[in-house]
């Protein structure tokens, strides 16, 4: 009996060994192996899908990520449904966000992603385990589950829940949710890879676009943080850089001094208007403001003669069919249909909106008015005009905007395209954590 016994104890023993050696580890023992697997780190590439739930209705996004160490990334997120995609480079030349399907091609000096955490970018979901030390560590099946602080430009987004496999440590799902533990922001990864061997054509701004080497049309260029570049000079000179493709004339906004307008001829804007910008003259011209007059831009939609004092024609060319101005002649021909914010702040609501022909494309005009006051700003533009001004790339979720402006008083647009549209919210007053969950809102069509 008591050998029995000794032999069942010896088996115990060893079963208890050997499930020690092959079972889960704890929080600290991950979260070691996280730090050398993010210091080793050279590649990676993962595809999944992200679904946000800021909107009436949750939206789907394919997610297509590729890194290269040392500083090379690739995202590009897909609509399927209404065949947008938007692709957000980081290469030697600089940052980049390019909208194939618009020609369009935005150009930052900025530390992205260092200094914007995004949810599907492995280093993002790491640092945000290594950072916080009040972490809560689960076991999934096969995943190891984290649940610490988020760290995105969003502040309504408190918490994240991370599953990462415990084979490899590569992410599996996460859950970005709000004060209220509602699931904002989820992203599932159907494929995720270490150590992919990645060409570095991948990351190359025109292969990306889809531009031939020579010949056919080029994309436009801007240079929004770069002071530097010719095309943000103050000198006048036309199309100082190749990269900066001359733009289509019927995307032009009027030299009136509205926010957001922009001249492709000459000293259309002497006003350094943050978000009026010149292909071939004054870019960026001074004091970085929306709106020429410091007023609301909506006031200044005429199209007449510009803030200055000066008239179009002694500012640049023929502008007649670039001027911001009510529907009804141009080339608006009533089938343009808007979308609706669906988020509000409390106190606003909706002043009026009108039909315009803005840039010679149809659009419309919308003023809120209340806690604070905005306008917002939709046009489909037939070829988009490079918008060659100062700002900051935001995340928006399912897209990438531009937001220019100033100081505290001063005015500040949000720009971003969506299946073609282009939009603008223009404010001096709204704060941009609200300017933002009022463009996420911007899904819904507008009713008739």
């Amino acid at each position: 009996m008591r050998r029995r016994f000794s032999f069942l104890a010896a088996i115990l023993l060893c079963l208890t060994a050997v499930l020690a050696g092959c079972g889960t580890k704890d929080a600290e023992s991950v979260v070691k192996d996280l730090d050398k697997t993010l210091s080793s780190l050279d590649s990676y590439t993962g595809k999944g899908v992200m679904t946000l739930y800021t909107g009436q209705q949750p939206l789907e996004y394919q997610v297509d990520v590729s890194y290269q160490k040392p500083q090379y990334y690739r995202i590009a997120l897909t609509n399927a449904k209404k065949d947008i995609t938007q692709i957000v480079l980081r290469n030697d030349e600089g940052v980049f966000v390019l909208t194939p399907r618009l020609n369009k091609v935005f150009r930052f000096q900025s530390d992205w992603p260092a200094n914007q955490g995004q949810v599907y970018l492995y280093q993002t979901l790491v640092q945000s385990i290594l950072l916080d030390n009040s972490r809560q560590f689960a076991i999934d099946n096969d995943a190891y589950v984290f649940d610490v602080m988020a760290n995105y430009q969003n502040g309504s987004l408190a918490r994240q829940k991370i599953w990462l496999n415990k084979s490899d440590y590569a992410p599996n799902k996460v859950e970005v949710s709000d004060a209220n533990n509602a699931v904002m922001v989820s992203v599932k990864f159907d494929t995720f890879k270490f150590g992919s061997k990645l060409e570095k054509s991948v990351f190359d701004t025109q292969k990306n676009m889809g531009t031939p080497a020579a010949g056919g049309d080029q994309p436009t260029m801007a240079y929004p943080d770069n002071g530097s570049n010719a095309d943000n000079s103050n000198n006048g000179n036309a199309n100082a850089s190749s990269d900066n493709a001359s733009a289509s004339p019927d995307n032009n906004a009027s030299t009136n001094g509205n926010a957001d307008n922009a001249s492709t001829n000459g000293n259309a804007d002497t006003n350094g208007n943050a978000d009026n910008a010149a292909t071939n003259g004054n870019a960026d011209n001074g004091n970085g403001t929306n709106d020429a007059s410091g007023n609301n831009p909506d006031d200044n939609a005429s199209t007449g003669a510009n803030n200055n004092g000066n008239s179009a024609d002694d500012n640049a060319a023929d502008d007649s069919d670039d001027a911001m101005a009510p529907a009804g002649g141009g080339d608006a021909d009533g089938t343009f249909t808007g979308m609706d914010p669906a988020y509000f702040p409390d106190g606003v609501s909706e002043k009026d909106n009108q039909s315009i022909v803005f840039g010679g494309n149809p659009g419309i005009m919308i003023r809120y008015s209340g806690t604070y006051d905005y306008t917002l700003i939709e046009t489909q533009p037939k070829d988009v005009a490079v918008s060659a001004t100062k700002g900051e790339l935001k995340d928006l979720g399912f897209t990438y905007g531009l937001l220019s402006g100033g100081e505290e008083d001063e005015q500040r647009t949000l720009t971003w395209t969506y299946g073609g549209t282009e939009f603008r919210i223009t404010s001096a007053n709204l704060p941009e954590e609200e300017m933002i969950k009022v463009a996420q809102s911007v899904q819904g069509e507008m009713s008739k």
